[in-house]
């Protein structure tokens, strides 16, 4: 990392404790071990988690992952599964797993601006029993995360209440936005893929491989 760029770089817990403090009694004593009650209708209400990984060195990977409403299936307060559907077969998080058993996720759910985090161990499973639970469209997952779930707790709403994310009011214009197909086709840089080429193919995969 560039040192001329950082200049003033904190190099322990004591200097950012020093500046931001210690957590109250509540947000020590929030995080419990298991899927209780409370953890268990919040992932049945959740259509969208953040999965984050590592690999063996180090190097971190966070990927989406959703559908339905629920689609996390729940076996007991130790052990999730999230099913994995067709995706860009990078498979940046299947293969930390591999390397790296630590996981952490984050359950979201629309216009609720608390989240659940869940930190654990997972696996790659492929229990035909636990799968065909989560069938969709008629298409069973060909994989799934398998999860032992060590801490549970909800995060605070200031990220979301800052960010404005759930208020309409605030997002942008989407003549502003991205052009997707473009960034694609630049970060891709082939010879002769245009983002009309990248904008067919996203379209065919959105519309006929989703399951």
């Amino acid at each position: 990392m560039n040192e001329h760029i950082f200049k003033h770089r904190l190099t322990s817990e004591a200097e950012v404790r020093a500046l931001v403090g210690y957590p109250s009694e509540v947000v020590k004593n929030k995080m419990i071990q298991r899927l209780d009650q409370h953890c268990r209708n919040f992932i049945s209400q959740s259509p969208m988690l953040f999965l984050a990984t590592a690999d063996n060195s180090g190097a971190c990977d966070v990927s989406p992952r959703g559908d339905e409403t629920g689609f996390v299936h729940i076996i007991d307060e130790q052990h999730l599964v999230i099913p994995e559907r067709p995706g860009n077969r990078r498979m940046d998080s299947i293969r930390n797993i591999f390397d790296n058993p630590n996981i952490g996720l984050i359950f979201i759910i629309p216009g609720l601006e608390e989240t659940l985090r869940v930190n654990g161990k997972a696996c790659v499973i492929q229990d035909d029993e636990l799968l065909e639970k989560m069938m969709m469209k008629g298409k069973k997952p060909l994989l799934g995360i398998g999860v032992e779930v060590e801490e549970c707790y909800i995060h605070c709403a200031k990220a979301f209440k800052r960010s404005a994310l759930w208020q309409p009011a605030n997002w942008p214009s989407k003549e502003t936005l991205p052009h997707i197909p473009k960034v694609i086709a630049d970060h891709a840089n082939m010879k002769g893929l245009t983002s009309e080429d990248v904008a067919k193919s996203l379209k065919e995969t959105y519309e006929k491989r989703l399951y």
